[in-house]
């Protein structure tokens, strides 16, 4: 086994510092340095309800490095290129999902960058909060060149998370985008779509971030609860990407939703409730996604290198997890955490 540092939960509110063991490499196996690893919301959820039956919890799961070693049988990497690594670490490869490129949807399900069962040895699969991860090369995708590596962290979970909705609704020129929720996930969405030629929009329950929204190319801005605002906004965007996090009523926001068009819920993960004649008024959709296969994992960031696009950051040392996670509980953040890992060498 080799052995690394990292943040381990130590109950329900607080990460300590400790030893952590990886898998000797495999033949197909590269070894990372674990240089920038994003907070998000899915970290805060496993810290607070995590069973203690299901072993040690070290979260992160949207991180990048670099290579430091390779297996024998590795063919598209070697020690010292830029690497990224999201949050499916293998799948079952073989079902109707894993050959159509949709590992994220594996029908044997996914193996988590945290909180997973490895497939050969059985133990529990530890996050990117972490100086290194060994993890399988088909997993692993370049950085490309001229993403900032520390602000690119985040694609690999928040990005690809709004990216595949998009590309699967067609969303290019012509399209009428709307984000609802300026957020870790919003303002990756809101940026995605502006360069993919969509007029979009931003949906807020304030004026608070019509600034930033302008700031990040948005076309429009709808504030939730100026009833003039929408009611003039009814049945306009062919595609609402709703990145809320908390529970809330889908039926305002499929009445934005224009005729046969879709409303795209990723930010709250639970049980909603839908009146049918929001759907029944304009044949409308309402659709969902979860992160993405590696086909469209690879597509996204060669397409965030084309144009420029990473998450808006706040870079913290690795050792003030604990005040990010605090922060991020409170919506404290402008618009996503990264921790740089350097400080656990």
């Amino acid at each position: 086994m080799r052995t690394t540092t990292g943040w381990q939960a130590d109950g329900p509110t607080t990460l300590r510092r400790t030893e952590l063991k990886r898998r000797d490499l495999r033949p197909d196996d590269l070894a990372v340095r674990i240089d920038y690893c994003g907070v998000c919301h899915s970290d805060l959820h496993a810290i607070r309800h995590q069973d203690s039956a299901a072993g040690a919890l070290v979260p992160g799961h949207e991180f990048t490095g670099v290579v430091t070693e390779t297996g024998p049988a590795v063919t598209r990497f070697a020690p010292g290129d830029p690497v990224a690594v999201g949050n499916i670490v293998d799948s079952c490869g073989e079902c109707g999902m894993c050959r159509a490129g949709q590992e994220n949807f594996c029908h044997a399900f996914p193996t988590l960058t945290y909180g997973g069962t490895d497939r050969l040895d059985g133990s529990t699969t530890l996050g990117g909060f972490s100086r290194e991860y060994v993890v399988r090369e088909g997993f692993a995708y370049p950085l490309p060149a001229g993403l900032d590596p520390a602000a690119a962290a985040p694609l690999l979970c928040a990005g690809v998370t709004v990216w595949e909705p998009l590309r699967a609704l067609g969303v290019g020129p012509g399209s009428r985008v709307a984000v609802a929720g300026l957020g870790g996930l919003g303002h990756l969405a809101v940026m995605m779509a502006v360069a993919l030629g969509a007029t979009t929009s931003v949906i807020s329950r304030s004026s608070g971030k019509a600034d930033d929204a302008r700031r990040l190319g948005a076309h429009g801005f709808v504030v939730s609860t100026d009833p003039d605002q929408v009611a003039a906004a009814r049945d306009t965007f062919d595609v609402v990407i709703d990145t809320i996090s908390a529970p809330h009523d889908l039926g305002p926001y499929l009445r934005l939703v224009a005729m046969d068009g879709t409303l795209s819920h990723l930010g709250h993960l639970g049980p909603v409730t839908v009146d049918t004649m929001d759907l029944l008024l304009g044949r409308k959709k309402l659709s969902s996604a979860g992160s993405g296969g590696r086909p469209a994992t690879a597509a996204m960031l060669e397409f965030c290198a084309e144009h420029g696009i990473t998450a808006e950051i706040e870079l913290l040392p690795s050792a003030r997890v604990n005040e990010a996670l605090d922060r991020l509980g409170r919506n404290d953040v402008r618009y996503r955490f990264v921790l740089d890992l350097s400080d656990l060498s």
